[in-house]
């Protein structure tokens, strides 16, 4: 099943910004939780920022990452 490029540019958005802010936090940058000044969060947010831009990255490919021939039709 081919995922669709704004499905995959979606999650890739959210899971920046997830990893900004959770990277944000466990650099104690913000502030209230449980989770500020811990460096287990700055690792899993940076990784977290990582994945989310490889997914950006592939949503804007100008072909279907998943068919090196791109959608069916178009060949």
């Amino acid at each position: 099943m081919l995922i669709r490029k704004p499905l995959l540019a979606g999650i890739g958005a959210v899971a920046i910004l997830l990893g900004l802010v959770w990277g944000g936090q466990g650099i104690g940058f913000i502030g209230g939780s449980s989770m500020t000044d811990d460096p287990t969060w700055l690792v899993i947010g940076l990784a977290l920022l990582v994945a989310g831009a490889v997914l950006l990255f592939l949503s804007t490919r100008g072909k279907s990452w998943r068919d090196p021939n791109g959608p069916p039709g178009q060949h």
